[in-house]
């Protein structure tokens, strides 16, 4: 705590709020972002690490071995979850928790940390170090959850289409709030006003009265999914992201949309939320930074850009070899000399190099102590076996290539495309 309090007192005078700024230094896509209530910045990516950001300038705080999904300050410290089914607190990135899935959400209770996973439960996580308890009765992966004002209880959202409220303190379910007909992603809500908002895979935007669960409000436009929910600190403004590149912003007061914004050139808008004064929206989707557009100019200003994303190309304009690297390693991996805060090291001078030997990567325990030497025999076996079974404990994702014509052509291409000009 004494160095999350030493970061704020760092901050500059956030001229940049009500300003159009980015934040850049990210080596994958923004999957989360967190505002403390002084205003700082943490970021959540693809590349494995959270951002903690005085002004533009970031610290990195590495530890999680996958993507990170999501982050959240309180006021015991900065919380972060991911991919790698960990809860970490930092600045040590300690695991406090471990789910049996992927962790998409975070919130705080008095002395707990909840979290919702894709093993189908919530995870309660006491900060003293006592034994946790899982809210079991999903019936498939919970993707948010948002505690009510006594902390007593916590509203669940989940791929089954269900919203539930729970008991915390004897984990049972007290009631059903809804059954949507898709998965619920997100959700905002303003206990004071007794209203709770969704957003699901079919891109529904829907207002619901916290008690009976009846309808107030549908926004839903023909967009889907939505995937960011975001309400601004006075709870005047509900901001909406979608699977399009969209942001629609609500007036909450009146019932009606005051903006509808294309914020990316192409791709989703994975991540929402409001600066601690309500006069910004930031946002994260498929680019590597965390882009934030005053409310009162939204549309005036640039959107996020993609830029030349390997991953992004037509693949009618490339040969199998590099079709194959696009879909399958350059999003996580570079061609060039330095990683590039990437989650995976990069591939430059890849033929011949001993596994876990880039000096710019942070790698885990099982490819610094492989015997493994990259070349085509290597390779191929990786991806005919899939990482999780040739070098299991890896940070590399489960993926596989099944047609030998394809490891050919993406060997033959990563021959060419990783060599190392300065030999």
């Amino acid at each position: 705590m004494r160095w999350i309090a030493a970061a704020l007192v760092c901050l500059p005078s956030l001229g940049m709020a009500g300003d159009f700024f980015t934040l850049k230094g990210h080596g994958g896509p923004i999957m989360g972002i967190a505002v403390s209530p002084k205003g700082q910045i943490a970021t959540a990516s693809f590349d494995n690490a959270v951002g903690l950001w005085n002004g533009t300038d970031p610290r990195w705080l590495d530890g999680h071995e996958a993507a990170v999904n999501t982050v959240l300050f309180t006021g015991d410290g900065l919380f972060s979850a991911g991919d790698d089914f960990t809860i970490r607190r930092w600045p040590d990135g300690a695991v406090i928790g471990r789910h049996q899935g992927k962790v998409t959400a975070l919130s705080a209770l008095p002395g707990v940390i909840a979290s919702a996973s894709w093993d189908g439960t919530v995870g309660l996580w006491p900060l003293d170090g006592s034994e946790p308890r899982f809210l079991k009765g999903h019936q498939a992966g919970v993707n948010a959850l948002l505690p009510l004002s006594d902390g007593r209880q916590i509203i669940t959202a989940s791929v089954d289409g269900t919203l539930r409220l729970w008991d915390v303190s004897d984990g049972t379910e007290t009631r059903q709030i809804l059954r949507h007909g898709f998965g619920i992603n997100e959700l905002a809500m303003n206990a004071e006003a007794g209203w709770l908002a969704y957003g699901s895979v079919d891109g529904v935007t829907r207002i619901i009265d916290l008690e009976s669960g009846a309808e107030l409000a549908d926004f839903t436009l023909d967009r889907r999914p939505v995937l960011a929910l975001a309400l601004s600190p006075d709870g005047t403004h509900l901001a909406v992201g979608d699977g399009e590149g969209y942001i629609m912003v609500i007036d909450t007061e009146a019932w009606r949309i005051t903006r509808d914004f294309r914020a990316t050139e192409r791709g989703p808008v994975w991540a929402l939320a409001f600066s601690s004064d309500g006069t910004n929206i930031h946002a994260g989707g498929l680019d590597n930074v965390m882009y934030s557009w005053p409310l009162a100019s939204l549309t005036e200003h640039e959107t996020m850009g993609t830029g030349e994303r390997s991953f992004l190309k037509d693949p009618a304009t490339m040969e199998n070899g590099e079709r194959q690297f696009a879909r399958k390693c350059s999003i996580c991996h570079t061609l060039t000399p330095d990683s590039a805060r990437r989650a995976g090291p990069t591939l430059y001078g890849l033929f011949g190099r001993p596994a876990g030997t880039v000096v710019d990567y942070s790698y885990s325990d099982t490819l610094l102590g492989s015997d493994i030497v990259w070349d085509a025999t290597s390779i191929n076996a990786l991806f005919d076996e899939g990482p999780d079974h040739y070098i299991p404990g890896s940070k590399m994702p489960m993926q596989r290539i099944t047609d030998p014509a394809d490891r050919d052509d993406l060997i033959a291409y990563l021959r060419q495309a990783t060599r190392n000009t300065d030999k």
